[in-house]
């Protein structure tokens, strides 16, 4: 196995991870800056306030995104064992 290959499946790796948890996050990130807007405005700092609507919108694009999302860890991981007797040799 060459090191060209091993940077290759690093690489590869690093994507999947960033290409499956980029939704997530962005979605946290969105209703977090939503939330810390209406509680700047509104003078209400409850710290708990923003960990409500946090957990719904991460619950809601699971329950939205888990297809796609299981269908493209699929494939990397099939892709990856077919990959296998290639790097034997």
């Amino acid at each position: 196995m060459s090191l060209g290959s091993v940077i290759s499946l690093m690489r590869s790796g690093i994507f999947q991870v960033l290409l499956l948890s980029a939704p997530i996050l962005i979605v946290a990130l969105v209703v977090g800056l939503i939330v810390a807007i209406v509680q700047a405005a509104t003078s209400i700092q409850e710290q708990t306030l923003t960990f409500v609507p946090k957990i719904m919108a991460i619950l809601l694009t699971l329950a939205l995104l888990s297809g796609w999302m299981f269908t493209t860890l699929r494939d990397y991981t099939v892709g990856l064992f077919q990959l296998i007797p290639t790097l034997v040799r």
